[in-house]
């Protein structure tokens, strides 16, 4: 009995040794800090062909007749008046619906890169804004108006880059796009247009540059500091309806169970039953890049997933939120319908649910799931609409480390790492041409920032503005 207890004693000893000694060299590796070199900018010029962006109501509607067109058009026919040394040089031609695609002509046509924005917005609720979504205002440093953040700042930024190189004399090495989509808050056909005629020409980009991660704080266990997060794929979408039939009839003489009854039991057993963890590349880079830097804690947890992944999946299952997000498919149970009064059983009743599906999991494979769960025949399971998660994207290549010092020199202190991004980008599209897309607003943003995209008083700060053309100049002398 002695020799058990102490063969055991040892065992616990030799375990907790192990996952303490990796804990705790699970350190930061070796890497050259960035320096920030000058970037001689313009900031009222900057300033003020922002706001003229912002004043062009670019919304979008899934429904077409609500969509004002000369507003799209007005933007379009905006950019030579404030860039004309982009459109002196360049080519631009419009493509699909909305499709603006401009061509650097660098000294190879061989490896270009694509840069990529959208200047459709979102609607406003304007009676629940401080200040016009559309006037363009600008007051004590901070610029207000729908499309700052999402994503007329990012045009802007790539545009005044341009703009500002090219009065330089500046030649890229390769060819340079820059890629603008007006539907894309609308999941809409003109990225996939652009996409096809690229590949109809043989273009494979080197790179490809959207909106995703952002510079941010305190979103990582641990880690206080700023982290440049640079998305490496995205996870799918798919809208799934579970709808139940019946007879209907006088709520006075109900049956053991009704159709709304089923149908509750089924949301409850899908909640309680999420999909299985998975650890894809873009998550572990992620630990493996962030966690060097977390508290020593942490770094036991993150050097030692061999054995935590469990107690992981348990404190996301129960946590739910961003880092369950990372972890394994979403359902978000969002819809839900049956009888118009309260005394009559419904004859029909559904529950829309929005999946977002990481990793392994597919439309089909999501919607099988879903059957398994709920394990009723009387419930009908059926996708409304859906795509895959992106694949992931190289983080080996030369094209990531030129974005990574890109970004590295312009925020000095940020800790530049992979990322997966939960929201749909246009830049899946391009997936289909080249393993390296990457999803990066290149703006720093607050928690409360990030919480005005797609909501109210959205604005981003002058300085932020900025930095985004200081960005966008760096990684274009990189191309």
């Amino acid at each position: 009995m002695w020799y058990i207890l102490g063969a055991l004693a040892a065992a616990v000893f030799l375990f907790l040794a192990v996952i303490l000694i990796r804990g705790a060299m699970f350190r930061p590796l070796p890497e050259e800090k960035p320096q920030a070199g000058d970037v001689m900018l313009d900031e009222d010029k900057i300033v003020g062909h922002m706001v003229e962006l912002l004043r062009c109501k670019t919304i979008s509607y899934n429904d077409d007749s609500l969509i004002d067109k000369g507003e799209f058009e007005k933007f379009r026919e905006l950019l030579p008046k404030l860039y004309p040394q982009v459109h002196k040089i360049c080519t631009r031609e419009f493509i699909g619906n909305t499709g603006i695609l401009y061509r650097w002509k660098g000294k190879t046509p061989e490896n270009p890169v694509v840069l990529m924005s959208h200047y459709d917005v979102v609607p406003v609720e304007e009676d629940r804004w401080e200040k016009p979504a559309f006037a363009g205002i600008v007051e004590n440093g901070v610029i207000w108006g729908r499309g700052t953040l999402d994503t007329k700042g990012t045009l802007c930024g790539v545009m005044e880059a341009a703009e500002s190189l090219l009065e330089q004399g500046y030649v890229p090495e390769h060819d340079i796009y820059f890629s603008f989509g007006g539907d894309e808050e609308i999941n809409g056909p003109t990225v996939p247009a652009i996409v096809a005629e690229l590949e109809r020409r043989g273009i494979r980009p080197a790179m490809v540059v959207d909106e995703g991660g952002a510079v941010v704080e305190n979103v990582f266990p641990g880690v206080k500091g700023e982290c440049a997060l640079i998305g490496i794929a995205e996870k799918g979408l798919t809208n799934m309806r579970f709808t139940a039939s019946s007879r209907g009839g006088h709520a006075s003489m109900p049956p053991a169970h009704t159709i709304v009854g089923e149908l509750s039991k089924a949301v409850v057993d899908v909640e309680n039953h999420p999909f299985p963890m998975q650890f894809t590349k873009p998550v572990a880079e992620m630990f493996d890049r962030l966690g060097r830097y977390s508290t020593f804690g942490y770094r036991v947890l993150f050097a030692n997933m061999w054995c935590f992944k469990p107690l992981l999946d348990k404190i996301c299952r129960m946590s739910g939120g961003e880092l369950n997000a990372l972890m394994r498919t979403t359902c978000a149970m969002t819809k839900m319908s049956g009888s118009k009064a309260y005394n009559v059983i419904p004859p029909k009743a559904e529950v829309g649910m929005n999946l977002r599906l990481l990793g392994q999991d597919t439309v089909e494979s999501a919607k099988a799931y879903l059957e398994k769960v709920i394990h009723n025949p009387n419930i009908q399971v059926e996708c409304v609409e859906g795509w895959n998660p992106s694949p992931d994207s190289d983080t080996s290549c030369q094209e990531w480390k030129r974005l990574c010092r890109a970004v590295g020199e312009t925020w000095t202190e940020a800790l530049v790492s992979p990322y997966l991004m939960m929201a749909c980008s246009d830049s899946r599209h391009f997936c289909k041409i080249t393993d390296r897309v990457y999803k990066f607003s290149a703006m720093k943003l607050s928690k409360e920032e990030r919480g005005m995209i797609h909501g109210n008083n959205e604005r981003v700060p002058v300085e932020t503005l900025v930095k985004t053309v200081e960005f966008y100049v760096r990684l274009m002398r990189y191309c």
